[in-house]
């Protein structure tokens, strides 16, 4: 598997921001121990327009099982193909990759899941803390006298490269038609009023709880962690899911 750079064209758009480069140089020099919130903030805030380099393989498998393009940070002075993850971010969604951020060292610096990445194309960040969604400690279903209201989520929350992505790993996984809907709780409280994706998936769909736990797991990296979701049997809901 390889990247290829869809900008060799168009120059300016080949190379990052050099004070944000600078940056993310001088912050790789901060022991792990010493990295507090501060680190994190401006860490989180530059890698995106910084120069990078691609590591040996492109995309490997981590340990977690999923892929990852594999980008250096770069030293002063050296020779390199400059990768921008912010230029190269279309292509990344489209391809269905996290990021890991120097994996070849002892300790990689940062690891980014596809639904960070979802996130930084939606909302201009990997992380974003808002209250839109369900607290998942708190909703793990839905209550048989709970009042709902039952929707498709927006192209703003779940666009179509994401819901490809999630359609073809629960195809490949055995689920034949999956489905989704969006549901809104307490919507006639401002205050509590919440919602949550929902897919058409239970237990009783896989030869074991270990099994639906995987998937459980794939579906949660795809999403950007802000997301709260589960399953549930497309029968139960009346009129509410539609094909993914």
């Amino acid at each position: 598997m390889s990247i290829s750079n869809n900008n060799n064209n168009q120059q300016d758009s080949l190379f990052g921001d050099l004070e944000k480069t600078i940056t993310i140089n001088q912050l790789m020099g901060t022991a792990f121990s010493e990295r507090d919130e501060q680190w994190r903030d401006q860490f989180l805030n530059h890698i995106d327009g910084a120069n990078l380099k691609l590591g040996e393989p492109e995309v490997a498998i981590s340990k977690d099982g999923f892929p990852y393009i594999q980008l250096q940070t770069v030293s002063t002075g050296e020779s390199f193909q400059a990768f921008v993850i912010k230029n190269q971010l279309d292509t990344i969604l489209e391809q269905g990759f996290g990021i890991a951020i120097n994996a070849h060292l002892n300790q990689p610096d940062w690891i980014f899941s596809y639904g960070d990445l979802v996130n930084l194309k939606l909302n201009g960040s990997f992380y974003t803390d808002n209250k839109v969604f369900s607290d998942p400690k708190e909703y793990l279903g839905i209550d048989k006298d709970e009042k709902i209201l039952v929707g498709q989520p927006s192209e703003e929350i779940f666009p179509n490269f994401l819901r490809r992505q999630i359609r073809e790993f629960l195809q490949y996984s055995g689920i034949k038609n999956p489905k989704i809907m969006l549901i809104a709780r307490n919507y006639t409280d401002e205050e509590r009023a919440s919602q949550d994706l929902v897919f058409n998936i239970i237990p009783a769909q896989f030869p074991s709880e270990k099994d639906f736990n995987t998937i459980m797991n794939t579906i949660q990296w795809f999403l950007p962690k802000h997301y709260s979701f589960f399953g549930v049997d497309e029968l139960a809901i009346e009129n509410g899911f539609q094909p993914l």
